[in-house]
């Protein structure tokens, strides 16, 4: 195992730690009330005897998608390693989850389709699968979240940092309503999770500090999402789940297509394009796509079950990123998650999954761990024990030493970004591999890129006829391992037989 699987592997444990004997910080402000800044305020309420939630958007989650995420209408996936973070920061999420409407799925359940040719489920954890909609699942996080005493919403929108001698010391907002200069608030620790249009970089070279490139990838995602009522006694099926995928090739179109059970009997029913390949808003391109592009169960729902929705388009025009870990003069107390820190192609469905982990990758720099984590280097711009341990004062624990206290908080938060960088770099590498071999995708391409396109499509399509593959392959895209596993010379071997293989049975 590389080292930077390793980190990955103990970033994405399973097992809540115990909370601290003390709590260091007095206020911790959150920038942002999406599953970003619900997770990160969680996980503060363990360190901060007050946590205030700045967020624009006072409508109750649950009662549709929020404005503040316009793609809220769309199909999201929680990812198995997303899930089980939701249980370790919440416990017993997943089955109030259940008792409140959403769907538990095995793999039975599931149905993934390749080029036309089913792909069999595998059981990658021993927790079943959780669908709802993206509202259903925010608005019982918000809820779990609200129930520490020391968490609250404020409505309004951030407007600005507070910097004082090389450290973050507050934030200033204007509450909802108000045309003032806004409100000052004091804090201890601030964490930017405001999103893809996050402002954070204007704010730090505005206050005379530099940020970090943006790193895009323009994909030009195109898709639609329309609401389907779920009734056995119109369409009786197993299925819960589908996802197809049609790869590009001379002559064909990439395309993607994908329904979900959610709760209160609904299908949410996507379909997706790139570049110039657009789903209109009308019904009759949706259902078209359907009938046309995908398996047939697509053209059963659109043609037998009861639309309950509009056709709803959304546009993603890149993946990007900012690598936080690589400035050296930074703010100190000052934190970065979520989408403000990387986004991804969400046909992928990293994105809410990615901000849960940047919560434990939070919960470790707090209590003083990451350098532990770090200790044998992540390969991905992370720094040694010893120098973690220089950055954030604390040391490097043996494995006999007492729990650490907790990081220097007058230094720059290195150690966490070194965190997020091995999270982000995993989700990246999954998500842009397969994007790059789009023909609209000018890259950037990484080194050693066309071999390891050769490799990876021939996993993809090998995972169809070799269960073992299939299994190392579906635990990396639910984010429960770190790509670096893929990429043993045994299983290296494997996907070019396997995929070999299966080129040759459908050749025809």
């Amino acid at each position: 195992m590389t080292a930077r699987a390793r980190v990955y592997a103990s970033i994405t444990s399973r097992h809540a730690p115990p909370p601290p004997a003390t709590r260091r910080l007095g206020r911790a402000l959150v920038l942002g009330g999406s599953v970003a800044g619900l997770m990160a305020a969680r996980v503060l309420a363990d360190h901060a005897d007050e946590v205030l939630v700045i967020e624009p958007d006072d409508a109750e989650v649950g009662a549709g998608p929020r404005p503040g995420v316009p793609q809220g209408s769309q199909v999201h996936a929680l990812l198995a390693a997303g899930q089980l973070q939701l249980d370790r920061w919440f416990p017993g999420f997943t089955a109030q989850a259940e008792a409140g409407g959403a769907l538990p799925s095995t793999p039975a359940d599931v149905e993934f389709y390749i080029d036309g040719v089913a792909r069999p489920s595998v059981e990658i954890t021993d927790v079943p699968g959780l669908l709802s909609s993206r509202p259903f699942l925010e608005s019982l996080i918000r809820r779990r979240t609200l129930e520490f005493p020391g968490i609250r919403v404020l409505t309004g929108r951030a407007t600005g940092l507070r910097i004082e001698d090389g450290a973050v010391v507050g934030a200033t907002y204007a509450p909802n309503g108000d045309a003032g200069a806004g409100v000052d608030l004091d804090a201890d620790l601030v964490v930017d999770a405001t999103g893809r249009g996050s402002r954070l970089a204007d704010w730090l070279e505005q206050a005379g500090w530099s940020a970090p490139p943006l790193v895009r990838m323009p994909i030009k995602l195109n898709y639609a999402t329309a609401v389907y009522r779920r009734d056995p006694k119109v369409l009786d099926t197993t299925t819960l789940v589908n996802v197809s995928l049609t790869t590009p090739v001379p002559g064909r179109l990439p395309r993607t297509g994908g329904f979900v059970a959610a709760e209160d009997d609904r299908w949410i029913v996507l379909v997706a394009g790139y570049d110039q390949d657009r789903p209109e808003r009308s019904l009759e391109d949706f259902t078209t796509r359907c009938r046309r592009d995908f398996p047939g169960m697509f053209g059963d729902i659109v043609d037998h079950c009861e639309l309950l929705s509009d056709v709803v388009t959304y546009h993603q025009a890149d993946s990007r990123r900012r690598d936080y870990d690589t400035l050296a003069r930074f703010p100190a107390r000052l934190i970065v998650a979520g989408d403000a820190v990387a986004s991804f192609n969400p046909v992928y469905g990293q994105g809410m999954t990615s901000a849960m982990l940047h919560a434990s990758c939070l919960s470790a720099y707090l209590r003083g761990e990451a350098a532990d984590m770090l200790g044998s280097g992540s390969g991905g711009g992370a720094a040694p024990a010893e120098a973690a341990a220089s950055a954030n004062g604390s040391g490097a624990p043996s494995a006999a030493a007492p729990a650490p206290s907790g990081p220097d908080l007058s230094l720059p938060a290195k150690p966490y970004f070194d965190l997020v960088r091995v999270i982000v770099d995993a989700a990246w590498q999954t998500s842009t591999f397969p994007d790059l071999a789009l023909p609209h995708v000018p890259g950037p391409y990484p080194r050693g890129y066309r071999i390891a396109k050769r490799v990876s499509e021939s996993m993809l399509v090998g995972s169809v006829i070799d269960p073992e593959l299939n299994l190392r392959l579906s635990r990396v895209t639910g984010m429960l391992t770190h790509p670096d596993t893929l990429m043993s010379p045994g299983t290296v071997v494997r996907s070019l037989r396997s995929g070999r293989r299966f080129r040759k049975a459908n050749a025809a």
